[in-house]
């Protein structure tokens, strides 16, 4: 195959794949990563000798090209610790290639963090991971370069060494010259507000990792906070509209007969599913049926799903439904907003909306299967007594991230709230009326309902409210506590 023609390949080209670069063979054995039409990456064999291959074809190749190009060179230049370019080339009407030394093993920082993510806060593990890379992301400052994307998956652990991958995502202002200021504390907020907010109160204590490999400027605490909540707020949104189009993460459909959005990893396993979803609830494990809705535990290959068909009970209902968002789409979107804010709940799959001419009809919404006990059973035992403190530890982060959130659940009753071993954390179900808050006086309301719906999961006489109640975080503005 020609290079020019991997832009109508798509986003799964059959592989192995050979392509002709300049003259030579290329033998792609596994994709990476995929900007359909316009770029891919892979793994491949090239004179007899393992490769990491860039290739950029499409409309856009070219720029593209020079600039993946250039930010490699630069990294190089400066003496930074990347992987080496072996060849690279351009041709008109095909496009342009870009061949490393391939880091056989390498990891990315981004998996050595997703490990120790369930370790306790400022772990060894975690710091070691927020030490490498603060790192290289002062060494990179130092030299006047700065990463535009800044993330874990761009940074690989390989033989004890930390390398820089992804040129194109290379900024700079003076090659050899450290960065200013405000640009350091502006790339450093995007590092950091992919992390978890947790980890916020100890952001002068990371730092010193930083200011060891880059001491040009001091960095007040409160910019550098401010440039987080910045990201933060930016990339919530950028998600959200994620979850309604087809991306990398996602695939859509949306018209007006059918609104269907799949997670782009679980679409071909959930095929079965999607072809005959009513069938499919009707031979499962029914928990609950009739009324608005109907939830079922199904199975795909050995895999337990949730499927929860949101149902239109008459013509009265459908009224008062048609014109808004299904509470299908509700939960869809407030799962993936949970899973984004690092809270835990079980993964959502897919949504789909029956529509006719955009009025909405029946709806599903698929997760993954929390299989676990819910608090009420696992604090079935500790009525008089006191439970386990690594439960109660992660029933106040829980609280926690939802005051600083703003984050109100609506129907907080202990059956909506699940104990996740693998995680260690309390995972929320049920988020058809879930919200998030602009308002600090509407949070509080919501709050205030959530907090006492919880308690009211056990008797308020039992040593086990008192002390939650004790223990449990109280309405913002009611309590000097």
């Amino acid at each position: 195959m020609r290079l020019g023609e991997l832009a109508e390949v798509g986003r799964s080209p059959e592989l192995p794949l050979t392509l002709q670069i300049d003259g030579e063979p290329l033998l792609l054995e596994r994709v990476l990563r995929v900007l359909p039409g316009q770029r891919y990456v892979a793994q491949a064999h090239w004179q007899g000798r393992p490769v990491l291959a860039k290739l950029l074809v499409g409309s856009k190749a070219q720029r593209h090209f020079l600039r993946e190009l250039e930010g490699a060179e630069l990294m190089a230049r400066q003496g930074l610790v990347t992987p080496e370019l072996l060849v690279q080339g351009f041709t008109d009407g095909q496009g342009g290639w870009l061949l490393f030394d391939y880091l056989d093993g390498a990891h990315s920082l981004w998996e050595a963090w997703r490990q120790a993510a369930r370790e306790p806060l400022l772990s060894d593990a975690q710091q070691a991971v927020l030490a490498e890379a603060l790192g290289a992301i002062g060494q990179m400052h130092a030299q006047g370069l700065w990463q535009a994307d800044l993330h874990l998956d761009n940074l690989l652990r390989h033989e004890g060494r930390v390398y820089l991958i992804d040129g194109g995502g290379v900024r700079w202002e003076t090659p050899g010259q450290p960065l200013s200021r405000a640009r350091v504390l502006e790339n450093l907020g995007v590092f950091f507000a992919q992390l978890p907010a947790e980890l916020d109160p100890f952001l002068e204590e990371l730092l010193i990792h930083y200011l060891l490999a880059n001491g040009e400027h001091a960095l007040p605490l409160e910019i550098l906070q401010a440039e987080i909540a910045k990201v933060r707020r930016w990339r919530l949104r950028d998600y959200l509209k994620k979850i309604a189009r087809d991306c990398s993460l996602f695939a859509a459909s949306i018209g007006a007969f059918c609104l269907r959005v799949v997670r782009r990893e679980a679409e071909p396993a959930l095929q079965p599913l999607l072809a005959d979803l009513d069938t499919r609830i009707e031979a499962g494990h029914i928990y609950k049926t009739g009324g608005a809705a109907t939830v079922a535990r199904v199975e795909v290959d050995g895999r337990p799903l949730v499927v929860k068909r949101y149902n239109v009970k008459n013509w009265l209902h459908w009224l008062k439904r048609f014109w808004r968002p299904s509470r299908a789409w509700h939960s869809w979107r407030e799962g993936n907003r949970l899973l984004l804010l690092g809270l835990t709940t079980p993964t959502p799959l897919a949504v789909i909306e029956r529509r006719w001419c955009w009025l909405r009809g029946r709806a599903y919404l698929i997760t993954d299967y929390c299989g676990a006990q819910d608090i009420i059973a696992r604090f079935e035992a500790y009525q008089q007594a006191t439970p386990p403190e690594t439960e109660l530890l992660a029933l106040d982060r829980l609280f926690a991230a939802m005051l600083r959130e703003r984050i109100s659940h609506g129907d907080f009753k202990g059956h909506n709230l699940f104990w996740d071993d693998a995680q260690g954390a309390w995972s929320l179900i049920d988020l058809d009326a879930m919200r998030q808050h602009h308002s600090t006086r509407s949070f509080a309301r919501a709050y205030a309902r959530d907090r006492a719906r919880f308690l009211r999961n056990w008797p308020a006489d039992s040593a086990l409210h008192q002390l939650l109640d004790q223990r449990l975080p109280q309405v913002p503005g009611t309590c000097p506590n």
